[in-house]
């Protein structure tokens, strides 16, 4: 089945109503590695109840509206498709526990070619389920490999954001543990490629990969030490693109320029040399 361009573009998402508790904000923290060092203050306040803080990422796991693509219906071949990049503008810092309301949209979708694949492009706002107010709005770029040539637009793309060539400003390094996946997936992502060894390899990983999503916390949390002093809710806005998979165990390496209230970046495998985000921008409060 291929992909029907109309169907697509007006697939009926149901709101999601998600309450979450101050325990699933410290277990995203934890899927992120911090709390590694449990004497480490500075990443203790993520992930231990007094005085909770928020990362400005912790958008990402709400009203999740799961893999809606594996639907046959889609026409979507869901085993080859891939996270391709990933934007959050946060109207409102989210509070450390809370219900809120997400509304999923397709926005966009494009014809790369036969092929070449097809990108379908999506919206997610988030909103205070109580009194409607915004917290933050979602974007996602899925890049479905195997299912380009079905005769539908060619553009438009999103524009690319180019990375300062000057030395970067800050560079932030993360050591992952092993079993991060395994601890990320509880906030919701369960797709079997970050826990299955056999399904891994049979995607052509060499072994489960880390959650894009996990890489993209990793970088907030980078961003928000070096550009944001510290300050979760300095960020505005991040944006990325996903460039190659992490393993878990790998170091992840997030390079910063900081340029008044715009902040470039990238992250790299320091194991590899392998940039793994791309084109990042953010934006400081």
């Amino acid at each position: 089945m291929a992909i029907d361009y109309d169907k697509l573009m007006a697939w009926p998402f149901e709101d999601v109503r998600h309450r979450y508790t101050r325990r699933d904000t410290m277990l995203y923290a934890l899927g992120l590695g911090l709390g590694a060092d449990p004497t480490d203050e500075g990443e203790l306040r993520y992930v231990y109840e007094k005085d909770l803080v928020t990362l400005p990422t912790l958008p990402v796991v709400l009203g999740y509206p799961g893999m809606w693509l594996k639907d046959p219906a889609t026409g979507v071949d869901a085993v080859r498709l891939v996270h391709g990049e990933q934007s959050l503008t946060i109207h409102r810092h989210p509070a450390p526990e809370g219900e809120v309301i997400g509304r999923t949209r397709v926005t966009g979708i494009v014809d790369k070619g036969t092929g070449k694949g097809a990108l379908i492009y999506t919206e997610r706002r988030i909103t205070d389920a109580a009194s409607g107010e915004p917290i933050a709005t979602l974007g996602s770029t899925t890049f479905c490999r195997a299912d380009g040539g079905f005769g539908g637009p060619t553009g438009p793309t999103k524009p690319v954001h180019e990375l300062p060539t000057r030395a970067p400003d800050h560079v932030v390094d993360r050591k992952t543990p092993a079993g991060l996946a395994l601890i990320y997936r509880l906030s919701g992502d369960y797709n079997p490629l970050h826990a299955e060894p056999a399904l891994a390899r049979a995607a052509g990983f060499e072994r489960p990969i880390l959650h894009g999503l996990a890489t993209y916390g990793i970088a907030g949390w980078a961003i928000t030490q070096a550009a944001g002093a510290g300050d979760p809710a300095r960020i505005v806005s991040i944006e990325t693109r996903f460039s190659s998979p992490v393993y878990p165990g790998e170091t992840i390496s997030t390079e910063v320029w900081l340029d008044g209230g715009v902040v470039s970046f990238q992250a790299r495998v320091v194991e590899r040399d392998v940039v793994v985000l791309n084109n990042g921008r953010a934006a400081l409060r």
